[in-house]
């Protein structure tokens, strides 16, 4: 119960929840490119690179490439297991620091779609484990160490608007579990709204827009992101 509160809470009614609580606003550009490796009906790869930046100032945020195994378990249904490798710069793009950190997370999830005659909705669920390289005096040291659980709900619609066209949109909760979590069990919300074109079989292309509020880890101060992405989908 404590956790779906939780997600009530921060995802339908953020501004009431922070009150008086500090809340630093910035803008970035998501640029990606995803793939999609059928190997035959039940078994596929999906693979994908983003780069995160800064605008207004400029500045790399962070640069992601992710891989998993994706399996269907029955109609409808999909289970997966894979890896992301993350490079982490300061969340400050005025920061005068250009320490790049690395974070290894394996991951394991599920999605479930459900197909209709004016929609697809989907609920994927995920669970994440965070391990970042060690650091010392603005310098890496050592190796990985592991931080924590992450849990991530997702809820997608997918409407069709006319041909090769189609409007999606998201909204992913993610929470923090672990022992060194103390102030920040709710980590962050995302919501999106994007517009895909289907240029052929293989290929579309989407932008859309992303709010990305996440808490910080002393509770009281929270990043309100304002995103544009570009997106770029190829199936083999």
């Amino acid at each position: 119960m404590k956790y779906i509160f939780i997600i009530i809470l921060f995802s339908i009614f953020p501004t009431t929840v922070l009150g008086q609580k500090k809340v630093n606003h910035q803008q970035l550009l998501w640029y990606g490119y995803y793939n999609s490796l059928t190997i035959n009906e039940n078994w596929n790869i999906k693979s994908e690179i983003q780069e995160r930046q800064f605008i207004n100032p400029t500045a790399q945020h962070q640069l992601v490439i992710r891989s998993n195994i994706e399996r269907k378990i029955v109609e409808n249904f999909y289970g997966s297991v894979g890896m992301t490798f993350f490079f982490h710069n300061p969340n400050n793009p005025d920061s005068e620091s250009k320490l790049t950190v690395p974070e290894l997370r394996p991951d394991i999830g599920f999605e479930l779609k459900h197909k209709y005659s004016f929609t697809t909705i989907s609920h994927r669920y995920k669970l994440e484990a965070r391990f970042f390289h060690d650091t010392q005096n603005n310098e890496l040291t050592g190796g990985f160490r592991f931080s924590n659980f992450r849990f991530r709900y997702q809820l997608g619609f997918d409407f069709p608007i006319k041909k090769k066209f189609s409007i999606k949109l998201k909204d992913e909760v993610m929470l923090n579990i672990g022992n060194k979590i103390v102030s920040n069990t709710f980590d962050q919300n995302r919501i999106y709204l994007g517009l895909n074109h289907q240029l052929n079989s293989k290929i579309s292309i989407e932008i859309g827009y992303m709010n990305w509020f996440q808490e910080q880890s002393s509770g009281v101060d929270f990043y309100n992101r304002d995103i544009i992405r570009f997106s770029l989908f190829h199936k083999i």
